[in-house]
């Protein structure tokens, strides 16, 4: 591993890459990967690239929510709901992905209060910030896809830190 690259790992069984592709008009579009499938999945929007995630974590049940989703239709027996999953591709594999404005690893901790806690790795630019809510990492992406905007503009890069 190189030494500029200290926090490229994925460490979790739910570590996903995203790979940013597009941004315009604040629609951030590409694709992630996780260790289950060799197929991408596309998003075109926050909202898609969150659910997508989130059926990862719920097919794996890792990390465990802490509460439950609310339905007024019959509930699935626990056996249709999960299945096991055996890993696809290597975390070499995963690593090897990237997006053309932006890369992030992206790794869960826990699903607390209907929310996600973990971190997240910009892969360009080797950094690490962990994050408190889905909110808090769409953020962190949002912010580094316009850092690359703004740099390619001015030459001058920062990355959002949630403590300024």
């Amino acid at each position: 591993m190189d030494d500029r690259r200290t926090q490229w790992y994925i460490g979790a069984p739910n570590g996903i890459v995203l790979c940013v592709n597009a941004a315009s008009g604040g629609r951030v579009q590409g694709e992630l990967y996780h260790s289950y499938s060799r197929d991408p999945v596309p998003f075109s929007n926050m909202g898609q690239m969150t659910f997508a995630m989130e059926r990862v974590y719920d097919t794996l049940k890792f990390p465990h929510p802490s509460t439950n989703t609310r339905t007024f239709v019959p509930a699935k027996s626990a056996g249709e709901v999960f299945q096991e999953r055996s890993r696809i591709m290597s975390d070499e594999s995963l690593l090897s992905k990237h997006g053309d404005i932006g890369t992030f690893i992206v790794r869960v901790q826990h699903r607390q209060n209907s929310s996600w806690q973990g971190r997240i790795t910009w892969m360009e630019e080797d950094k690490t910030v962990c994050f408190r809510s889905i909110w808090e990492m769409i953020k962190l992406i949002e912010n580094a896809v316009d850092t690359v905007s703004d740099q390619e503009e001015e030459g001058e890069q920062t990355w959002f830190s949630p403590e300024a």
